[in-house]
């Protein structure tokens, strides 16, 4: 799984022009889910997205994380992270999970994120054409990949 993460003032998804979800200061994640992805990379992406500590303290230093600041998440699935640009000019998506794999485990993501949060995670809707806004607050923006771990 790929996730990037951006720390955002507020953002919002829209499908068909209508509002779907909507967020004020927190974390905005766009996730890939690759065909080998499975419970473990599950476990540990949740973990790291809800614990990074990128929110400014009282001192202005990123050492708060999304819970301290009683931030919001909005989760948006995003198969184009798993594009793979190395032969040509049109992107192969042949690392992406299909469907039948990827729902399961976005759905089980947003579950597990919810569960660690306390809350419900803000979502898009899986495979839509989504027209994604957002403040990036800082800018801060992370990659985190749970194929990458060590």
């Amino acid at each position: 799984m790929i996730a990037v993460i951006q720390r955002v003032k507020k953002a919002a998804v829209s499908i068909g022009g209508m509002e779907k979800s909507a967020i004020g200061t927190g974390l905005m994640i766009l996730l890939g889910i690759e065909e080998a992805d499975e419970r473990e990379d599950i476990d540990w992406i949740c973990r790291k997205m809800v614990n990074m500590r990128i929110f400014p303290d009282e001192d202005g230093v990123m050492n708060k994380c999304l819970q301290d600041v009683e931030g919001d998440m909005l989760l948006i699935s995003q198969f184009t992270l798993h594009a793979s640009t190395k032969k040509g000019n049109r992107p192969s998506y042949i690392k992406a999970a299909k469907p039948d794999i990827a729902i399961p485990l976005y759905e089980s993501c947003i579950k597990e994120l919810s569960r660690q949060l306390g809350k419900p995670v803000k979502t898009g809707e899986f495979g839509a054409d989504m027209q994604v806004s957002l403040i990036n607050d800082g800018p801060v923006t992370i990659v985190i990949d749970s194929k990458n771990k060590v």
